[in-house]
């Protein structure tokens, strides 16, 4: 080894070895935890910077704000209430309602909770919704994200100091990489860090500390159920809640020994049931019209009025950006990616082009085709590539709505089974269409309907009122946290999808 490299090596090792030693001294004492910390790459003020300057686009990609002021002013106060009692008290708190069907709830540094109203839609009492903002209030108060930071610092400097001996950047960076994936979710540690936190300040705010459990176990079976339906659809399932809050088995009874510690007797507290589903009573449920609707193999939206229909054997998803279908059984592999944009100024060409671009810098568009879809101007072309680790054709659509605005279908189509899809997919992009204002109407939004039970009712006649398809039953019990074995009482307040 020449001298030189030698000495800048050395050098490399001195100065992280200075710097571990200087950081040495950096701990303070966490009054939520007890314990001594050493996160001397966040501070308090860092942290509170971090989820100032996130929390616009955080709403942006979630849906923004639900615009029902007695459920955010509701999810507000029962907030505050547990951050007034916590190790944080003059922490200004952030609680916001995303107008999401994704079932999840997640905090930011700096006192910003979030939940969605498809994590709400699930809770069954004031207890259960405040045993899930006491968790996320205790991810904030115990510093859970200074923490992981402050891992993946170090573990960058690990990456480096490795790369250094053995003499290759690869080596380093596939360390960092390492640490990346491993920062994705919170710990086990911390989930039950935080699921005691929660208990503690559920029940140092008069809410009865026993909600967490019951919330746990409805997340499961929501899960559970998400599962099971996929699956019968031939679908890969994204995780929801537990993808950044690991579950374990035993969270729920854990919970539950933590709110027995507090002495307060199970049963003793009102867990604000009544309450908790008057407030949402009626708010809507799954997928809201402004962003578009999803009913069937149809796609409808009655805010920017349009709507196509994908071929058999694709499920749609939906979110603020785009819809996303993906094929299974006979259209395994396959995939079609729905969004629009600005077209003012630009021909079909130009807005195809960058919406390729934004996408992929592999490979350029060809064979161009002139069409008309419905009266529009149309444009398409053509490339190929890799999905998944198969060759796929790749189809773009893209269709003039407006002299401003454009809309485009991109197309995954396996290159073994091309000449079987494309006329589907072909017709899918020949649905779409424009709709008037009397068509606009057409589908409503689900809503969550509280109804009240009568003497004979059962969960499988209630069930048949459920704007659904399938699963009734299963739906059904999942959102009320009942199981098969559930007996219902006549006076016994329950929620119901309808349209």
């Amino acid at each position: 080894m020449a001298l030189k490299k030698l000495s800048h090596t050395v050098t490399k090792w001195l100065v992280s070895g200075a710097l571990v030693a200087t950081l040495g001294a950096c701990t303070t004492l966490n009054p939520a935890t007890g314990k001594s910390e050493f996160t001397p790459f966040m501070s308090p003020g860092q942290e509170a910077k971090i989820g100032s300057e996130a929390h616009p686009s955080v709403m942006a990609e979630h849906g923004g704000v639900y615009d029902d002021p007695n459920i955010g002013g509701y999810v507000a106060t029962v907030g505050g209430r547990l951050a007034a009692v916590s190790e944080m008290p003059d922490t200004q708190f952030t609680f916001t309602v995303l107008d999401s069907p994704i079932v999840n709830a997640f905090a930011l540094p700096g006192g910003y909770i979030y939940v969605t109203r498809g994590i709400l839609a699930l809770f069954n009492s004031e207890a259960e919704m405040a045993s899930v903002l006491g968790h996320e209030i205790g991810h904030v108060t115990a510093r859970h994200t200074a923490k992981r930071y402050n891992q993946s610092v170090f573990a960058g400097i690990l990456g480096v100091g490795v790369g250094v001996l053995a003499g290759s950047q690869e080596v380093a960076e596939m360390v960092s990489y390492g640490s990346q994936l491993y920062l994705l979710s919170y710990s086990r540690d911390q989930e039950y860090q935080s699921d005691e936190l929660g208990v503690r300040y559920t029940s140092r705010a008069g809410v009865d500390p026993y909600g967490a459990a019951g919330m746990l176990e409805s997340l499961k079976a929501q899960s559970d159920l998400a599962d099971l339906i996929a699956n019968r659809a031939g679908e890969e399932r994204t995780p929801e809640f537990f993808s950044t809050h690991p579950n374990t088995e035993d969270r729920a009874a854990r919970a539950l020994q933590k709110a027995r510690e507090t002495g307060i007797r199970q049963g003793s507290r009102d867990p604000g049931r009544d309450r908790y589903l008057s407030v949402i009573d009626g708010m809507i449920y799954g997928d809201n019209p402004d962003q578009g609707l999803i009913r069937g193999r149809t796609f409808w939206h009655p805010k920017l009025l349009f709507t196509f229909e994908v071929p058999e054997n694709y499920t749609m998803s939906n979110s603020s950006s785009a819809v996303v279908a993906r094929g299974s059984g006979d259209a395994e592999g396959s995939a079609v990616i729905f969004a629009g944009g600005n077209a003012k100024g630009k021909s079909l060409e130009q807005y195809l082009t960058e919406a390729w671009k934004s996408i992929s810098e592999n490979g350029a568009l060809e064979n161009w085709q002139e069409m008309t879809i419905n009266g529009m101007a149309g444009m398409t072309a053509t490339t190929t590539g890799t999905f998944n680790n198969q060759p796929v054709l790749v189809r773009m659509v893209a269709i003039r709505y407006s002299a401003d605005q454009a809309y485009h279908f991109l197309m995954i189509v396996p290159q073994n089974n091309v000449n079987a899809l494309e006329p589907g997919l072909q017709q899918m992009a020949y649905s779409f269409r424009k709709l008037s204002q009397n068509e606009a109407g057409k589908y409503k939004a689900k809503r969550i309907k509280i109804v009240t039970v009568q003497p004979g009712d059962t969960a499988q006649g209630l069930s048949r009122h459920m704007a659904f398809d399938d699963y009734q039953l299963e739906r059904f019990l999942v959102i009320n946290g009942l199981d098969r074995n559930s007996t219902l009482r006549a006076g016994q307040r329950l929620k119901l999808i309808v349209e």
